[in-house]
């Protein structure tokens, strides 16, 4: 009877581990749904879609929001963003806006025994609420205190000062002789900026994008100091990607959570020499080309810790696609044919569904039944899902927007969430099915390099059916003003008094 004991307790070992998979999210960012060739996209995205194709390759899957610090926040905190005020584009100076009482995705997977870290991206505001930050003195709180024991990053966005990576709240290789002081509302120090010296310039830029150049590229905001620490825009995939493969290839006998969050294709898109003009579609497609390597580089890291066949890969993007946004790159002149967002309207700060709607892939090699799918599931979902995985119940006063969509992500169930909430610069829209409903309000659209195009929506609002009208342009509200009533009702009952009213957005206090 021994012996069936020890099998019994080996086989139960198995299971365990087989339920506590390594967790990657690979989160890119302004990449759309019809950027990667999976997709329909023309930048040949080979390693992305080997692992669509041993996947579930979402149809339906959406971002919480159309600009990026309100989809990261939803992702981590799985709670919509338009529920916290400070839940907006921020400058690179911003507290941080979550609260560290309330438990992360990467809080809860640490408290399950998970290692954590966050390599890329952050843009979720660094220390105390009443902004006392000092960049030059240990950084708190930040990804530490809301679950991440490792963080590699940068404050905010390529294109915003403090230029610098930040490791485990401490700038890297930052000279005390020389410390760091940023400021977005009046200038610091006397360093060019591109509206002083243009002619300092790799890449022109708009006036919000004319700040403190560095590395000859101008940013939002001023910055000085910490020159020994700045970064160099072409280095930052290989920076983070260095990073990312060291905790993955560390010797542990814990699982491990990896939030990699690229900066790709943000801009600056000035990518490495090796990648430059390797794409018909300039640096943005470059940019993409350079995303795809990552996950390729990843996928070896895993092959080479033996760690592949129990980890659970997650790829998306945190918005819609933007060609033009601040940096005269050549994206617009250079797309061809290309259509960033698919079949779908509109992009990046837009409630057009291309706005939310991205790239949505779930890779898990033995576990993943590979699929196409059109079940709807969003970012804010995946938080509850992976509790589900494990077996654990959700944290009080955590993810209490997101549904467990499991069997929808292992490819075992063609049904996901029965609707879909959808931001953009704190308006919210609704899909349910294929009815798409925008309530009265403004809906922005960029339209190449002549700015942006403003609908205002009047009373009683649009309605859209997606399946016959992708593109959103045939307005159903007055023939079914019923289906108006309903899903005008679920935006009431998730947020009540923002299914009506007509508030601008002053697009200062987002962060334009």
């Amino acid at each position: 009877m021994r012996w069936i004991a020890v099998f019994l307790i080996g086989t139960v070992s198995v299971a365990f581990a087989a339920d506590r998979p390594n967790i990657l999210f690979i989160y890119g960012d302004d990449i759309g749904y019809g950027d990667f060739s999976c997709y329909g996209g023309e930048v040949d995205t080979y390693h992305i879609d080997q692992l669509a194709h041993q996947g579930v390759r979402f149809t339906s899957g959406y971002c919480s929001s159309a600009t990026c610090t309100p989809s990261r926040y939803s992702l981590l905190t799985g709670e919509y963003a338009f529920r916290n005020q400070s839940a907006q584009i921020l400058p690179g100076n911003a507290p941080l806006i979550i609260d560290p009482s309330r438990p992360t995705i990467a809080a809860f997977l640490k408290q399950q025994g998970y290692a954590t870290m966050l390599s890329g991206k952050w843009h979720l505001g660094l220390g105390p609420a009443d902004g006392s930050l000092n960049w030059n003195e240990v950084i708190r709180p930040g990804p530490k205190e809301v679950g991440f024991e490792e963080s590699f990053h940068m404050a905010a966005t390529a294109d915003r000062v403090p230029s610098v990576y930040i490791r485990n709240g401490r700038v890297v290789h930052l000279d005390p002789a020389d410390p760091i002081e940023v400021n977005y509302k009046e200038p610091v120090g006397n360093e060019p900026t591109g509206l002083s010296h243009p002619h300092l310039l790799r890449v022109q830029a708009d006036e919000q994008h004319a700040k403190t150049i560095i590395n000859g590229i101008s940013r939002i905001g001023y910055m000085t100091g910490g020159h020994a620490a700045r970064f160099r825009d072409e280095d930052m995939a290989d920076t983070y990607l260095r990073e990312a493969k060291q905790f993955i290839l560390a010797e542990r006998d814990e699982p491990f959570f990896l939030f990699f969050a690229p900066n790709e294709n943000h801009v600056p898109r000035v990518v490495h020499p090796r990648f430059q003009g390797s794409t018909s579609l300039g640096p943005r497609g470059d940019a993409v080309a350079v995303f795809d390597w990552c996950v390729g580089e990843l996928v070896e890291a895993l092959e080479e810790a033996g760690e592949l066949k129990n980890t659970l890969i997650v790829i998306s993007s945190d918005n819609g696609p933007v060609l033009f946004d601040g940096y005269w790159d050549g994206a617009i002149e250079q797309q061809g044919s290309h259509d960033a967002s698919g079949p779908w309207r509109g992009g990046k700060y837009s409630r057009w569904e291309g706005g939310t709607r991205v790239p949505f892939i779930v890779s898990w090699p033995g576990r993943v039944q590979p699929s196409i799918s059109d079940a709807m599931v969003s970012q804010v979902d995946l938080y509850a899902s992976i509790a589900a995985l494990l077996g654990k119940p959700m944290p009080e006063h955590a993810g209490q927007d997101g549904r467990n969509v499991l069997p929808a992500l292992l490819g075992e169930s063609d049904t996901g969430r029965s609707y879909i909430i959808q931001e953009a610069l704190k308006q919210l829209a609704v899909r349910k099915g294929n009815w798409k409903y925008i309530p009265p309000g403004s809906v922005r659209e960029r339209l190449g390099l002549n700015g942006w195009k403003q609908t205002n929506v009047e009373e009683p609002g649009l309605l859209f059916h997606l399946m016959e009208d992708p593109q959103e342009q045939i307005d159903l509200a007055k023939r079914y003003p019923e289906r108006v009533k309903e899903l005008r009702a679920i935006i009431e009952q998730e947020a009540p008094g923002k299914g009506v009213g007509k508030k601008r957005i002053d697009k200062k206090q987002l962060g334009f």
